[in-house]
């Protein structure tokens, strides 16, 4: 019923910036938290970030300070703005969201979008 619909991703130096976008579309309920997951081979998916729809954040160790997530309801969409990026960053990224009905929460993933980092 939701789709995500990915933009951004792609190749940058070490220290650049990068800015993903999702975009929920399709016949949604309500939103709660949508965010980003990543993955690399051999590695299970982790969060990134996440955000609610009162724009409470959360950000693993790892980025804070680095990444900075952000959120328009009224679009049903989040960005995900990156700096300050290292090798280790790079990673298949993944947006995710929870649909909220009154008996069920389903969540929905993106395809997925390739972030790399190398010099």
């Amino acid at each position: 019923q939701v789709q995500l619909v990915e933009s951004g991703g792609g190749s940058v130096q070490p220290g650049g910036s990068l800015s993903l976008s999702c975009a929920a579309e399709g016949k949604i309920i309500r939103l709660y938290h949508m965010g980003w997951y990543r993955q690399t081979a051999g590695k299970e998916r982790e969060l990134v970030a996440r955000i609610r729809p009162d724009h409470v954040t959360e950000y693993r160790d790892f980025v804070k300070g680095r990444f900075t997530i952000s959120r328009d309801n009224a679009k049903n969409s989040i960005h995900l703005h990156m700096r300050d990026l290292r090798v280790e960053d790079s990673a298949v990224y993944y947006c995710y969201a929870e649909e909220m009905g009154w008996d069920q929460m389903r969540t929905y993933w993106g395809q997925g979008t390739q972030v790399t980092i190398s010099g």
